[in-house]
């Protein structure tokens, strides 16, 4: 919060682990957050509020993201699983706020967001308090507005179109990291053990972006995402159990894999997962459930050096 403003509420934390155990004996320790209770700066929240805890991902890359035809996208869905490989990717369809109108929905953790411009405005909205066109009022209650409308502003917006235009234009040019060790005779391995396990299903790695994309920089390029911008229904171990427009509590968009293997150098940590439970590659791996149980069940019985080399190719993303 700002000086004067208290925050919402406060939300201790606790970290309840278990066990895995791998095909060669191998254990795993996981761990996943519970959180409560709340302290409520505000009074009680409403009796229906779902709460969900999420990392920032990463912005990245999503110049590149954003100028993948939704032709692309919209052909990889296979909602009924038609094909039969147990993978049945579906597209959020949202609400374009600027359009007014629906459209595929491809950022955030639920690909509940059509847009940077859009994401943009409303991380500014929700993340900071910051106004704009898109969201011109302040987010807050009745009684939080006894205390908040009395602090100063910034205006109204707070936040001119053309200063929400060049910080879209920055994030839409943020160039992915090189992929490193690419010869890397271990990295291979874990890449065809990547391809073997099927985990290319979800984390797709090639598309060609469009011609038409934003900036011209950004058109006619492979890039090499691994995602498919689709929702998959990952099992009730991960799920949070709020909607997002059209996806479900247990449905999430395949996080895309390019830079994650400089993911401890710039956070200085390596946490994985929309809330952060997984401490390395191998834990987030074995938290995939639902449609990518057969992948993680046929994790688990590689060997240790088989897990080491997808773990490196990983880390060379």
């Amino acid at each position: 919060g700002i000086p004067g403003a208290d925050p919402e509420a406060v939300a201790p934390v606790k970290w309840i682990t278990s066990s895995v155990t791998l095909g060669d004996g191998e254990t795993v320790e996981l761990r996943r957050p519970e959180f409560g209770p709340f302290d409520w700066k505000y009074g009680p929240p409403a009796p229906d509020l779902l709460i969900s805890p999420r990392l920032a991902q990463p912005v990245y890359g999503t110049g590149l993201l954003e100028a993948i035809p939704e032709s692309a996208q919209l052909a990889l869905a296979d909602p009924d699983d038609k094909n039969g490989d147990g993978i049945s990717g579906r597209v959020n369809m949202v609400w374009s706020a600027e359009e007014g109108k629906i459209r595929p929905g491809r950022f955030g953790w639920k690909a509940n967001q059509p847009t940077i411009r859009q994401q943009t405005a409303d991380a500014f909205a929700g993340d900071l308090g910051i106004t704009s066109s898109l969201h011109p009022r302040e987010d807050f209650t009745e009684a939080q507005a006894v205390t908040l409308e009395k602090l100063p502003n910034g205006g109204t917006p707070e936040i001119s179109d053309k200063i929400l235009d060049r910080v879209v234009t920055y994030v839409r040019a943020l160039g992915v990291p090189a992929r490193r060790r690419v010869q890397d005779p271990v990295a291979r391995k874990g890449e065809a053990l990547f391809t073997q396990l099927n985990c290319a299903a979800c984390h797709v790695t090639g598309f060609q972006t469009a011609a038409d994309a934003a900036l011209p920089e950004l058109r006619d390029l492979q890039i090499h995402p691994y995602t498919d911008l689709l929702l998959h229904d990952m099992g009730p171990e991960l799920a949070d159990g709020r909607p997002d427009f059209q996806a479900s509590g247990a449905e999430w968009r395949t996080q895309p894999l390019w830079g994650i293997g400089l993911n401890s150098t710039v956070n200085g940590n390596a946490f994985f997962l929309h809330d952060g439970r997984a401490r390395n590659m191998t834990e987030a791996i074995l938290w995939h459930g639902g449609e990518a149980e057969t992948s993680r069940e046929a994790f688990k019985k590689l060997s240790r050096d088989e897990r080491a080399a997808l773990v490196s190719f990983l880390e060379s993303l």
